[in-house]
């Protein structure tokens, strides 16, 4: 007997057509999820020896619980504009947000007025200085508007490049797979209509950058390098983020060319072009080694240096941020077998001036001291108004002291090759001046020598609840987050 034909009804056609568009969406998710990364990304220099690291940082706290009479210690910016101003060849900075819009009702340093005037300023006075000026598009809502910071850089003579998102991988697959399927090729009403979501006095922005936000990665770099030297931080130049808690690293010699050569690997997929070198430099003879890393060659250096640490050593961690599975364990195991572990973290109270969810760190903690029997020592920073964003771990064994500091949260998303990240390693002596600066700054905040910078654990962990929980894991597990 022949075989029937099939019919092709409605149903079918669509039963295939459904079909054919799943195995597009799995196949787009897969690919953007796990595609190369472009050349010269999670980029890993040499290490090199230095005579002398500069540690700087930035603090607001108070005596109290309450902001009354909060106190800020702000030096970052006050060197960033100092660097510029005695720079004689180039100036090249990457810095993920700069902009002075806030809703709060706060006295906040004008972070971006101020950056404008130095490079305008030194501009002016050098006009064949080349200043390169590598950004996020979030300072232009994602395409909504112009930046009047970067306008006026760009009329100066600033050379302002936006970074080119769309080449990185996705690491929200289950929305970036309809974004790259569908959502990219809508075409709306080009009027900017929507309020910004950096702040109501923010330039209104259209309804596809919310499409674009909404695929959370960004290039969330934070450098500054000239001809002189070099310094990674974890801060921006945003009046609203102007008192948060930060730390910086300020360095010489030839780890400056690797922090070039590492952003200019960004300004080729970009927009292509070349960076300056600083000519001459020469191996160091101090003693201290510094490295320069940057996405997911931040977290393979973190993890064997924890793994380093054996009973009677110490870890200490200050952090805005802490989830990544991958650093979590290596922690756990290390407290269990006799390490010392104390962490600030901060406890995802603040955006702001708006209240969070208190994740991700409050479920972190309390799965945590569950798998340590609470070996592993938390306290929370008393964030009376900003946050505490900053991104510093110190592994100290006998010998040596392993540092990381930068931009890079110990998140999934900072380390796993989504975000453009940047971060200094440092390995110190054990006995060195750095360590004890180190060790001075966690003493001042863990003991609140002279303000009640942390808290008890207890604090915010009493108010944990089962359904914060179930979200984190569910988030962890859907990679649907912001962090």
């Amino acid at each position: 007997m022949a075989n029937r034909k099939r019919k092709w009804t409605k149903k079918r056609i669509a039963s295939y057509a459904l079909l054919l568009f799943v195995l597009l969406y799995v196949g787009v998710m897969l690919w953007q999820t796990y595609k190369p990364l472009p050349p010269g990304i999670s980029y890993a220099g040499d290490l090199h020896q230095v005579e002398d690291i500069d540690f700087i940082y930035d603090l607001t706290y108070s005596k109290t619980k309450s902001k009354d009479e909060y106190k800020s210690e702000l030096r970052i910016f006050n060197e960033v504009f100092q660097m510029i101003q005695e720079a004689e060849q180039f100036v090249v900075l990457d810095f993920f947000l700069m902009d002075d819009y806030y809703d709060e009702k706060e006295d906040f340093p004008q972070l971006a007025d101020q950056l404008t005037k130095a490079l305008t300023e030194k501009k002016r006075s050098n006009p064949d200085i080349p200043i390169i000026y590598i950004t996020d598009p979030i300072n232009t809502g994602y395409d909504s508007y112009e930046s009047r910071w970067f306008k006026e850089l760009e009329k100066a003579g600033v050379e302002v490049v936006y970074t080119d998102l769309d080449p990185l991988r996705d690491s929200m697959p289950i929305y970036s797979g309809l974004y790259r399927i569908l959502f990219q090729w809508i075409q709306i009403d080009s009027k900017a209509h929507f309020p910004n979501f950096l702040a109501s006095d923010a330039p209104k922005v259209k309804f596809t950058s919310y499409v674009k936000l909404l695929n959370v990665k960004a290039n969330h770099r934070k450098t500054l390098v000239t001809d002189k030297a070099a310094l990674v931080t974890s801060s921006n130049p945003h009046a609203a983020s102007g008192r948060h808690g930060n730390v910086a690293f300020k360095v010489t010699g030839p780890v400056q060319n690797d922090i070039l050569e590492a952003e200019e690997a960004v300004l080729q997929y970009s927009e292509g072009g070349k960076l300056p070198r600083v000519e001459g430099l020469e191996e160091q003879k101090g003693p201290y080694q510094v490295q320069y890393l940057t996405e997911s060659r931040v977290l393979d250096a973190l993890v064997k240096d924890i793994e380093k640490a054996e009973k009677g050593d110490r870890i200490r961690m200050g952090m805005f941020y802490l989830s990544e599975q991958q650093v979590i364990q290596p922690l756990e195991e290390a407290a269990n077998r006799g390490v010392e572990i104390e962490m600030i973290l901060d406890p995802n109270e603040n955006s702001f001036g708006s209240k969070k969810s208190g994740l991700p760190n409050r479920p972190v903690v309390q799965e945590i001291q569950e798998n340590t029997d609470d070996k592993i020592k938390v306290r929370w920073y008393n964030t009376v108004i900003g946050q505490y964003h900053t991104k510093l771990v110190t592994v100290q064994t006998a010998d040596q002291t392993f540092i990381t500091n930068g931009s890079s949260n110990l998140t999934e998303r900072t380390l796993r090759d989504y975000n453009l990240e940047a971060n200094l390693r440092i390995v110190a002596p054990a006995d060195s001046e750095l360590t004890d600066e180190i060790n001075t700054y966690f003493d001042r905040l863990w003991d609140n020598e002279d303000a009640l910078y942390t808290l008890d654990v207890e604090e915010y962990q009493n108010k944990l609840t089962f359904f914060q929980r179930g979200i984190y894991a569910l988030q962890r597990w859907i990679k649907l987050t912001t962090y």
